[in-house]
């Protein structure tokens, strides 16, 4: 992974705290899977007891209105240098992922509200899409 890369989790601002976490969860786990590099080997403590490997960037949970992860998103969408996961509401509402796969296939993207986002790219692309949203409190 690139020295001058960075990652961002955007949260809906009315999302409970439950959700919220939730959300921002969802996004982490699907933004450690696809890039690669993102999450640092194990390393060992000072009795050589093994600790899985963490993520080795800062990784800032920050908050947004719908509208604004949706203008997040469609900005991400015309980055070929961003790597982006949208999460929908749609999807936080379904129990299995065979429930969220046959929703989404019965529903048209304009039809997703968008609770939560995660970036991943260089920096100050990152930057300009995010960094004045304040951090999840």
């Amino acid at each position: 992974m690139k020295a001058q890369h960075k990652c961002a989790v955007v949260v809906g601002t009315e999302l409970p705290a439950g959700l919220a976490a939730n959300a921002a969860g969802v996004l982490s786990v699907t933004l450690g899977h696809r890039v690669e590099g993102l999450v640092g080997a194990d390393v060992e403590d000072a009795d050589g007891v093994t600790h899985a490997g963490i993520i080795h960037v800062p990784l800032p949970i920050l908050t947004a209105s719908r509208a604004e992860i949706a203008a997040i998103v469609r900005a991400a969408a015309e980055d070929d240098e961003l790597f982006f996961v949208a999460f929908s509401a749609l999807a936080q509402s379904c129990r299995t992922y065979e429930e969220y796969t046959a929703k989404m296939a019965a529903t048209a993207t304009a039809d997703l509200a968008g609770v939560g986002v995660a970036l991943h790219g260089p920096r100050k692309r990152v930057d300009r899409l995010v960094g004045s949203l304040p951090l999840l409190r």
